[in-house]
């Protein structure tokens, strides 16, 4: 019996991507199965965070950027005309690179969201700041701190924050881009456990340079090189057996 295929959240076809003249990525297709962590790896500027901000449509905002072919989040081409961008971004969260709070307390940083929505009833605000904040283990830390600025958080803790906000907003897909950069040892290892943890309601894409923590975390990796999808595999098979030379060169770190 021919084993059944995991359900694909983000189906990419074909895609392009322009800065203006500039060619950023180049013919990328890959499917991405729900409620598992993929990693996006490579060195910088090979087209990680590009490719991550097309699946929630910020590249957008960048004044002559441009797409060519197909891109589906859950069976939606989410590049045709018209397609309405405040569903896409709730639905399809993202943690850019770095730890940035809102220059706000706690509460309200996990709370933006929802009142962005129309959330209004104090009660309603409160059970999603609970909730955001239990998902990540950090409410525990901060019950009684929720009105204490985000930024007398440890680092490691404002990143937890961060992703908490999005979670707030109920999204079905979690975009993370390098989420360790900056961070300790010990603040990696919880960044991590919550990652993998979060595992079982999201479907997460993470993008990393660490080549450690990808094969720590995800299911699947994406090797990615100078705008080109490289190999795209299970995390095993990409460190174990890789098709590609560029790809073991760079995951023995020969390269990049």
């Amino acid at each position: 019996m021919k084993e059944k295929q995991p359900y694909s959240v983000i189906t990419v076809e074909h895609l392009n991507f322009f800065y203006g003249k500039h060619q950023a990525l180049y013919d990328i297709s890959l499917d991405i199965p729900a409620r598992e962590v993929t990693a996006f790896i490579g060195p910088s500027r090979a087209g990680k965070s590009t490719l991550l901000r097309c699946f929630n449509r910020m590249n957008d905002i960048i004044p002559g950027s441009r797409v060519e072919g197909t891109l589906l989040i859950e069976d939606d081409d989410i590049y045709q005309e018209g397609y309405p961008l405040e569903p896409l971004r709730t639905k399809v969260g993202m943690v850019s690179q770095g730890t940035n709070p809102f220059p706000m307390s706690i509460y309200q940083n996990v709370a933006f969201g929802p009142r962005m929505a129309g959330i209004r009833a104090r009660e309603k605000l409160e059970e999603s700041v609970e909730f955001a904040l239990k998902q990540v283990n950090l409410w525990e830390a901060v019950k009684d701190k929720l009105h204490h600025s985000a930024f007398k958080l440890s680092e490691g803790e404002q990143q937890r924050l961060c992703i908490a906000r999005t979670l707030a907003n109920a999204p079905h897909i979690l975009l993370i881009d390098d989420p360790t950069a900056s961070l300790d040892p010990i603040s990696t290892e919880r960044i991590e456990a919550t990652i993998r943890e979060l595992q079982s309601h999201y479907t997460i894409v993470v993008g990393t340079r660490k080549r450690r923590q990808a094969a720590r975390i995800s299911d699947r990796i994406a090797f990615f090189w100078d705008g080109k999808l490289v190999e795209y595999g299970t995390t095993e098979q990409i460190f174990t057996n890789p098709k590609e030379k560029l790809t073991d060169d760079y995951i023995t770190g020969r390269s990049g």
